[in-house]
């Protein structure tokens, strides 16, 4: 089995079509796209002992909302760690690790229901999940990377496209499953999550075993690198141990911590905004159909905004972020008191497609800035940037939208304060990402120094 999942296995022949890599790298990030999906599991687990109405004993929203935070906190933690064994090992090992955490959590899940442990269910979905998230995010991106040095947004959007879009699957079929499972004794969630595990399991698989490295030194056909002094994009590799140590690296963390934690307030509050600043005129039905839309905008623009940084530069990408996001964020709040509900998901709709370009343009970004050699590791390292966005936006919107309304302003206008703080912060955005320049040439790893870590991990493969 060692040899099956060998890096040294997977290197391509020169004929290999490098488009069959893209499928690969979909069919895992579908999969763990279900993530953004846990929610729909929240209300039947609060009545898993009580099946028809909640008892004493059954878990809280807030008790189960640990879960999810657990496993976008392991999803930077594990590609942070991960990142470098991956480019040692290659994706199909990593894919293959993955796969096996990913639907191992599912099954792990659902005995911690069988037998009502949330320390379980924390571990099984919130740890072990969480690892199988972050490989299975950094694998395929590192592995495109390396495929489309020519289209690298395309590539990278291409895949990160099926995270932001895999609830749109894994919500309706979660429920339809619990439906079809559900009886006068069970709620359904135990043998969904048993049947999610298999089907993630042997979908990451199929994806694992479908990616292939391309042999060092190949290029596309006819593709001649763009010149670094325009483009902004260097011919040369920087080790990941090395990368963490330039002002680059911190920078670009900064710029993708400020464009989640802006985004992701929006999206974390999304249903109870829309009625709460449009009170009367926007019911449940329609907030959830707003939600409904933020998810299209979310991965669209993953794969919208990559591209278009293919043929303008990350940076100048990350500045519309940045700049566009502000206007829009001190916006919002105004059409609250026009009460124009279409301006209001205008606003927000654009801002979450760029809440998505974010993730899918970044490791773009970091290719150009430090090469594509050691790109999946200082990707997994970035990442990190997400899981503390993912506790600081949420927190910011509700704590202060609290505050608010304790100190007695309408619910109506409870989120003015949120809503400037977010534009400042993409202010502050705006001013690191216009900071970030070439790295420095003493960072750049020589060639007898690539030539020792190709033979070191020929070796250990």
């Amino acid at each position: 089995m060692a040899g099956l999942l060998s890096r040294e296995r997977i290197i391509a022949r020169p004929d290999f079509n490098r488009w069959l890599v893209p499928p690969a790298a979909l069919a895992i990030h579908l999969c763990i796209g279900q993530a953004y999906a846990f929610s729909v599991f929240k209300l039947p687990l609060t009545k898993a002992l009580g099946i028809t109405t909640s008892l004493p004993d059954d878990w809280s929203q807030t008790q189960l909302a640990w879960a999810f935070t657990l496993a976008i906190v392991f999803l930077g933690l594990s590609a942070a760690v991960f990142g470098k064994w991956l480019e040692r090992v290659g994706p199909r090992r990593s894919g293959v690790v993955a796969a096996l955490c990913w639907s191992g959590g599912f099954f792990l899940s659902a005995l911690a229901v069988k037998i009502h442990s949330i320390w379980l269910l924390y571990l099984g979905y919130g740890v072990i999940g969480g690892c199988g998230l972050g490989l299975g995010y950094i694998t395929p991106v590192s592995t495109l990377i390396k495929w489309f040095p020519d289209r690298r947004g395309l590539a990278t959007g291409m895949a990160i496209m099926g995270f932001g879009g895999g609830a749109m699957i894994a919500s309706p079929l979660s429920q339809i499953l619990m439906d079809h499972f559900r009886s006068a004794t069970s709620v359904g969630v135990i043998r969904t999550f048993v049947v999610l595990g298999v089907v993630y399991g042997i979908a990451m698989l199929c994806g694992a075993f479908g990616f292939r490295l391309p042999a060092p030194g190949w290029k596309p056909a006819g593709w001649t690198p763009p010149l670094a002094q325009k483009a902004m994009i260097t011919g040369n590799q920087v080790h990941v141990s090395r990368a963490t140590m330039t002002p680059q690296f911190w920078l670009i963390w900064a710029v993708l911590f400020l464009n989640v934690t802006a985004g992701i307030g929006i999206l974390e509050q999304a249903s109870p905004m829309i009625q709460e600043m449009f009170a009367g005129k926007v019911k449940a039905g329609a907030a959830a159909g707003f939600v409904g839309l933020l998810s299209l905008f979310n991965m669209g623009g993953r794969f919208f905004w990559a591209s278009l940084s293919d043929k303008i530069g990350r940076k100048p990408t990350y500045a519309i972020f940045f700049a566009l996001g502000a206007v829009l964020y001190f916006l919002i709040p105004l059409t609250g008191r026009a009460g124009n509900v279409p301006l209001f998901v205008l606003a927000a709709v654009v801002v979450i497609s760029m809440y998505g370009g974010g993730f899918s343009t970044v490791p773009a970004y970091l290719a150009d800035m430090f090469g594509t050699q050691y790109v999946g590791a200082i990707h997994g390292r970035i990442l990190t940037a997400w899981s503390a966005a993912g506790v600081a936006g949420p927190v910011l919107v509700n704590y202060i939208r609290e505050a608010q309304i304790s100190a007695g302003v309408p619910k109506a206008d409870a989120y003015d304060v949120t809503m400037r703080l977010m534009a400042a912060l993409l202010v502050v955005g705006f001013l690191c990402n216009l900071a970030v320049r070439r790295v420095n040439e003493r960072y750049h790893m020589s060639d007898a120094e690539l030539s020792a870590e190709r033979t070191a991990a020929r070796a250990h493969a």
